[in-house]
């Protein structure tokens, strides 16, 4: 049986998916978040969902599912926790060696520069932090979201276009 017509319900056909993405799948949540519980919880809900949609998804394309709802499923935890952190109100950072200026300049850009990457369309968006934050070549973008080296490229041309005109050239 090729892997076009493979279902993902079928048990057979779910265990090898899981044999074979489970680890690069925790290393990559890992790596997002540096805490071994929270990257298996993840990967074990990525996993769960992938079965309670298995008639959903083709087989072909598991991967590539199996790391989007990974990956969302750790920005949500992130959204969740900026949220906490807030209703906390820790205090901004206080550092004695710069002015108080270039320390609120500072963080308006940074409000700033949160605010445009998260205006960016998802796609350029994934694209933009997957190559800046973590580091992945475009060759690994383009497996881990499915799409070719071309897409991705012209994908990260148009986040930095958009970048350098909401931002300027910095």
């Amino acid at each position: 049986m090729d892997d076009e017509t493979k279902s993902v319900c079928e048990q057979i056909n779910y265990e090898q998916l899981f044999n074979t993405h489970s680890k690069s799948l925790f290393n990559f949540v890992y790596y997002k978040c540096g805490d071994r519980q929270q990257a298996e919880d993840i990967v074990q809900d990525a996993f769960v969902r992938l079965w309670n949609n298995c008639s959903k998804v083709i087989f072909t394309k598991a991967k590539s599912y199996l790391y989007t709802i990974a990956r969302n499923l750790f920005l949500n935890e992130v959204a969740h926790k900026k949220v906490v952190l807030q209703h906390q109100s820790v205090p901004f950072n206080d550092r004695t060696n710069e002015s108080p200026e270039f320390l609120l300049e500072e963080k308006e850009f940074m409000v700033k520069l949160k605010k445009v990457i998260a205006d960016l369309p998802e796609k350029q968006r994934e694209v933009f932090l997957l190559s800046r934050i973590d580091k992945k070549k475009y060759s690994e973008i383009s497996e881990i979201t499915g799409i070719s080296v071309k897409a991705v490229e012209k994908r990260m041309s148009l986040a930095l276009i958009t970048l350098r005109e909401k931002l300027g050239n910095i």
